[in-house]
């Protein structure tokens, strides 16, 4: 049986919502859309959960080694310095998770949620194979500039994803 991939559109204005939430719920810090554009930078963590089912994807969440300490800091609450960098990753995987599960509600039932993982260092490429970014937004908050981006991927025996048209190739 062949699978087909909804048609399901994510909006921008839902996503900032979700992340708006997220970080006031669990780190009591007010977060707002930036426009600073998207650029790679040689200290930056990123996490990543997996959506699969009747929509398939991932979630984002990219920080700066420093953001990421001051985040860990606010969720626990606890001194930056005295974080481990195994609890700073273990934060910025559950702050993705809740990111990637308020976005699940969002889109359609019939989709289960990844562990989620988190890629550090200096010199990394992260590649999630036959996705295609759905959105990125950059947000701003006290603590420093941060980016969520939505990447789309077809299921197994899905017709491909092409812009503008749905159901027909």
């Amino acid at each position: 049986m062949m699978t087909t991939e909804h048609s399901i559109d994510i909006h921008p204005n839902e996503l900032v919502q979700i992340v708006q939430s997220v970080f006031e719920t669990m780190l009591r810090l007010e977060v707002s859309e930036s426009g600073l554009p998207w650029f790679p930078q040689g200290d930056r963590l990123t996490a990543a959960v997996h959506l699969a089912g009747d929509w398939n994807g991932a979630v984002l969440l990219e920080v700066d080694r420093a953001l990421a300490r001051r985040l860990a800091a606010r969720f626990l609450p606890a001194n930056p310095q005295a974080i481990l960098d195994d609890v700073v990753r273990d934060v910025l995987g559950e702050m993705a998770n809740m990111i990637g599960g308020n976005l699940k509600c969002v889109l359609t039932s019939g989709i289960c949620l990844s562990m989620p993982s988190v890629v550090d260092g200096s010199d990394y490429s992260m590649r999630v194979c036959g996705a295609q970014v759905r959105e990125r937004l950059s947000f701003e908050c006290a603590e420093g500039p941060f980016w969520v981006t939505i990447l789309t991927t077809r299921p197994p025996g899905s017709e491909p994803i092409l812009p503008g048209v749905r159901g027909k190739r």
